[in-house]
């Protein structure tokens, strides 16, 4: 006898997973803890886009931390997403920054950096 069933396959439809709304997070967390410092980060959240730099610039502007184990946690969980290492990249050039300076200012490594050049300035 033969088998006349077809076997059929499933396609499962890839996730596409959206940036969180960084804009009504901060606002949310200034209004109701920090409204002091609404001031200084009016202008990032004007923004229509906030990008992973913009909220790195608020965290820094709001939660203001000191403390070197907070810091160094903080900066093991970072992402980045294309657009803001091309910022990065693009930072570098314009500021003429060798990749050891640029580590320094954003507190990411030389490998970080260097693989970053290799990945996305090719293309």
């Amino acid at each position: 006898m033969q088998n006349t069933s077809k076997e059929t396959k499933t396609v499962i439809p890839v996730k596409t997973f959206e940036k969180p709304d960084y804009k009504r997070i901060y606002n949310d967390i200034i209004t109701l803890k920090y409204p002091g410092k609404r001031e200084k980060c009016e202008q990032i959240l004007k923004k229509t886009d906030i990008s992973v730099l913009d909220v790195i610039a608020l965290n820094k502007i709001i939660f203001e931390t000191k403390d070197q184990e907070a810091l160094s946690l903080n900066q093991q969980h970072r992402s980045y997403d294309k657009k803001s290492i091309s910022e990065i990249l693009e930072y570098q050039k314009k500021q003429n920054f060798t990749n050891l300076q640029l580590s320094a200012h954003f507190k990411i490594s030389r490998t970080t950096i260097a693989r970053w050049k290799k990945l996305y300035e090719e293309n």
